[in-house]
């Protein structure tokens, strides 16, 4: 670590017309600290990740409604879907920066059109929605399609549904901070890759996603992983997370 803040303040001691100082190779070179190993597959999720769902079961989960009753979604055929009626569902741990991955397809029968379309969201330390909406040729506002930070941001890009209907979310997190009498001192910060396609960039979040008003910014912690209940049989499966730190 001291070898390395040696170079970064020898790097900013040199002047942009160059100098004539003559290095080595080795001189810009550091050895620790050594990034820890992290062991990746194209199907399973990476060997330092949290697994949400596997689709074996619902264990790391609990009902929206009370915070502690068992989540009533239902997994069938490793597939996790939305039992309407029954509310969200919220993960059982807190999460502050992370790196969240989501995979999720709209009801096998189309119906309803805009917002009543496939309609679901990924909630951020259960305040910022991510946007999840059945968007092929669907018309609605722009800042509530799939891929959008909900009423306010919209994506980058449309990404459209791949051939065999599974969408993927690949998100990275940076949560807000508030100083100790709960006022904002850096705002939390998005990026959203969807189906490969970056579609929000380092986005700032303007505070809670609300359907009816403006964001509210509240002072919190950490918060969980929330997936909605809108009504729709959106299905979701293949969800870990890594935590950031």
């Amino acid at each position: 670590m001291l070898k390395q803040t040696l170079l970064i303040a020898l790097f900013a001691g040199i002047s942009y017309a160059g100098a004539q100082t003559k290095f080595q190779p080795q001189d810009t070179e550091f050895y620790e600290p050594v990034p820890p190993v992290v062991k990746t597959s194209r199907t399973a999720a990476p060997s330092d990740a949290i697994v949400l769902f596997d689709g074996s079961n619902l264990n790391e989960w609990v009902s929206e409604k009370d915070g502690k009753s068992p989540a009533a979604w239902t997994v069938q055929e490793q597939v996790l879907t939305v039992k309407p009626g029954t509310g969200g569902i919220v993960t059982k741990k807190n999460f502050e920066d992370f790196q969240l991955h989501v995979e999720w397809k709209s009801p096998e029968v189309i119906k309803g059109e805009g917002q009543g379309r496939g309609n679901s969201g990924i909630f951020l330390q259960g305040k910022y929605e991510i946007q999840v909406l059945d968007n092929d040729d669907n018309k609605t506002y722009t800042n509530g399609q799939a891929g959008s930070i909900y009423k306010q941001q919209p994506p980058l890009a449309e990404a459209r549904k791949p051939e065999d209907g599974w969408h993927t979310y690949d998100i990275l997190y940076t949560a807000p901070r508030f100083n100790s009498n709960g006022i904002l001192i850096k705002r939390g910060m998005v990026t959203v890759i969807h189906n490969g396609v970056l579609v929000q960039y380092n986005t700032e979040l303007q505070g809670t996603t609300e359907y009816i008003g403006l964001p509210k910014m509240v002072a919190h912690g950490a918060g969980p992983i929330a997936i909605q209940d809108h009504g729709d049989l959106v299905s979701f499966r293949n969800i870990w997370i890594r935590e950031l730190k």
